[in-house]
């Protein structure tokens, strides 16, 4: 007895129609940027109460300013010897020598530097004890990538540009700023960006930062390079120095000391 066997279709279901995707554009009107379009007053960080701390240099850093002199840097302006003033184991600003930044260029690194806002200090907002630490220096000016120097207690200012911000940047997680007059430290991380051939973007920079002891910057990604006015982008470079900023607002000029670094590979 012979049984026939039928073999059960299942059916193709139909393709779905693709959906055309429309676009459409609107027009803006140009007008010129303002400093006031990248400003972000809110949330503001929590005030945080930092820890006593006192870092000497590692067996490994290079010394870029040890209190005695201004051998390691030069002017941002033309390369001539770095007319800032030491005096007592300080080094301070000098406004009208303008920005000074190391002989040596750096690519990845760690860096501890020590900053003071004189007790005396005038003025607010950003016009209060400002000053900039350009983790590397791309240009004349304000050129770079800058973790932002201030007097940032009891000080009222756009977050992203507050002490331990990557200006107009990074809004720091925490305000750990010791009032005027006594010495602040940053320790840094940085991780340089690299280029393709073309001068693209191969892979972006990054920087953590601890200020005060408190971390600040958890290896934040950078845009670009740190502007005052517009949005930030990168341009190529290898390697840069470390720049210091103579902020030209009228309050009294800050003070450094105990700065060093150690490159990474």
């Amino acid at each position: 007895m012979a049984a026939a066997l039928s073999a059960q279709q299942t059916p193709t279901p139909e393709p779905a129609n693709p959906q055309g995707a429309s676009s459409s554009s609107q027009a803006t009107t140009q007008r010129a940027p303002k400093p006031e379009d990248t400003e972000v007053w809110e949330p503001v960080p929590k005030v945080v109460t930092p820890g006593a701390n006192c870092t000497a240099p590692p067996s490994d850093a290079i010394i870029l300013f040890d209190g005695k002199n201004l051998d390691e840097w030069v002017s941002n302006r033309d390369k001539s010897p770095a007319k800032w003033t030491v005096a007592d184991g300080i080094l301070t600003v000098n406004k009208a020598g303008g920005n000074i930044e190391t002989k040596r260029t750096f690519k990845n690194y760690q860096l501890h530097i020590e900053w003071r806002v004189p007790e005396n200090i005038t003025g607010s907002g950003q016009a209060r004890g400002n000053s900039g630490l350009f983790l590397a220096s791309t240009g004349p000016g304000d050129a770079g990538y800058e973790l932002q120097v201030l007097d940032s207690y009891n000080n009222k200012t756009y977050v992203n540009g507050q002490a331990g911000s990557m200006y107009k940047q990074a809004i720091p997680l925490a305000n750990p700023s010791r009032k005027p007059g006594e010495w602040q430290t940053y320790d840094v991380v940085w991780t340089a960006p690299t280029f393709e051939d073309d001068g693209s973007l191969k892979t972006p920079a990054y920087a953590t930062v601890f200020f005060n002891g408190v971390l600040v910057e958890n290896h934040f990604q950078l845009k670009g390079e740190t502007l005052y006015i517009g949005q930030p982008v990168y341009k190529k470079y290898t390697s840069a120095p470390i720049k210091l900023q103579a902020h030209g607002d009228r309050s009294e000029p800050i003070s450094f000391r105990n700065i060093w670094v150690r490159e990474l590979e």
